[in-house]
């Protein structure tokens, strides 16, 4: 119900917000976005970061160039850290970005491959808790179309905080993908001492996840003329 009520009052903030129907005013993102991260830093804590203006809206969506960019859940670290790499984001970007999975849900169809069928010699992956595994087969078989959820962070769903690298350690992340971090042997060398330092340190993992959001948002940004500036977030103009 919490994740509920969020999206509710970001809804309703985003739709009141006074605009003109013709034009933005000069002054919209300065009156309404810190009005929207009030609200979600009440409900959820986490850092804090400038955002830099002038990033303006694109006009085309491309689908299957964000299925082949985007990094998915079922792929292997060191392909996740060479889709970062391709656009500026280093090994700490990658981890850090990846603690925005203390936030929110994931549906079966995403993680149900370490459940069923896993290997040939185990059922579910065995670097998923036996417990949690248990769990998370009474739910997904529940659910045949694949849409049941579970939370990211398990036991801490809607807190941004380092819980996510705590799971971690013992081996209680959710996607393949996020417990590679710390099990996989590509993980093992290449993110697990990030994890370890996140798991202990709040600060550090704020800070970077910070910084890592900076620079995503300054990938190959539509400026001057290029692309508008929308009346409507969810449509072109």
């Amino acid at each position: 119900m919490k994740g509920i009520k969020l999206f509710v009052v970001l809804m309703v903030l985003s739709l009141s917000v006074e605009v003109s129907r013709s034009q933005l005013s000069i002054n919209f993102y300065a009156a309404s976005c810190p009005n929207v991260y009030k609200v979600v830093r009440r409900e959820s804590g986490g850092p804090s970061w400038r955002v830099p203006l002038g990033r303006r809206d694109g006009l085309v969506a491309n689908q299957t160039g964000a299925n082949s960019n985007l990094p998915s859940p079922f792929e292997p670290n060191h392909s996740i850290i060479a889709k970062f790499a391709a656009v500026g984001l280093n090994t700490t970007d990658v981890v850090a970005l990846s603690g925005g999975h203390t936030i929110g849900l994931a549906r079966c169809a995403l993680f149900a491959s370490r459940l069923f069928n896993f290997s040939a010699t185990s059922s579910v992956d065995p670097t998923l808790d036996a417990s949690m595994a248990a769990d998370l087969v009474s739910l997904c078989s529940s659910s045949s179309d694949g849409n049941a959820t579970a939370a990211l962070d398990r036991n801490s769903t809607y807190a941004f905080d380092n819980h996510y690298f705590k799971n971690l350690l013992i081996q209680k992340g959710l996607l393949s993908s996020d417990q590679g971090l710390f099990s996989s042997d590509e993980g093992k060398a290449a993110t697990k001492d990030l994890v370890v330092t996140y798991s202990n340190d709040n600060q550090a993992f704020f800070g970077d996840f910070a910084c890592a959001m900076t620079k995503m948002g300054n990938i190959s940004p539509l400026t001057g003329s290029a692309g508008e500036i929308r009346k409507n977030c969810r449509v072109v103009n």
